[in-house]
């Protein structure tokens, strides 16, 4: 069972890469100066960024930890949705509070995973997709000047995908030890770090 699921884990990221490959190559096909400040910093982005690094992971947990459609649902409605908060943050459309609820995010999907929470699927996607929009925002907003947006959305989201597979391929691989407790304690750590970032 483990080995069938990991196999359409592994068969879903070869698919969103493949997917990615074609929207940088068209990205960089239209962007000038790409290299300087579009796609590799969209794509560098949310790796060296922890909030957003861990929020991410996090939702490829979960996913893991829920099983069933939510294992494919969450990590794609995240960068969807990530997509719509970044072309807000291009446009200059403002969003109360971003960097409170990014750190939010951390928290509430931290305790997610950390309490094994099995919402209806609505709910985790509506959680999920909510907390996407102020993710995708705050990279729209610090687009370098230099940058292309489409070659910097896609860097990003193409991030953003490797690090939902991460948190699937943990979820599905070691999460599962000593009774799902190893997912629930990345889960609590993830949930501590928002506490952290909440009190900075």
């Amino acid at each position: 069972m483990h080995a069938y699921r990991l196999r359409k884990v592994l068969q879903f990221g070869l698919a969103f890469l493949g997917a990615a490959s074609f929207s940088v190559a068209a990205a960089q096909a239209h962007a000038i100066g790409a290299n300087a400040g579009g796609f590799f910093s969209g794509l560098e982005h949310p790796v060296f960024g922890i909030d957003h690094l861990l929020a991410m992971f996090a939702v490829g947990l979960w996913g893991a930890q829920i099983g069933g459609r939510s294992l494919w649902e969450l990590p794609v409605a995240f960068p969807l949705i990530m997509s719509l908060g970044g072309a807000l943050g291009i446009a200059g459309v403002p969003l109360p509070h971003v960097e409170i609820l990014i750190a939010l995010s951390m928290l509430v999907l931290g305790l997610a995973v950390a309490v094994a929470w099995r919402p209806a699927p609505w709910l985790s996607i509506a959680v999920v997709g909510a907390f996407a929009l102020f993710h995708g925002h705050a990279h729209g907003v610090e687009l370098p000047s230099s940058a292309n947006p489409l070659a910097y959305a896609a860097g990003f989201v193409v991030a953003t995908g490797l690090i939902h597979i991460a948190g699937i391929g943990f979820g599905l691989i070691i999460g599962k030890a000593w009774n799902g407790k190893a997912s629930r304690a990345a889960g609590a750590a993830i949930g501590l770090a928002g506490v952290y970032f909440l009190m900075a």
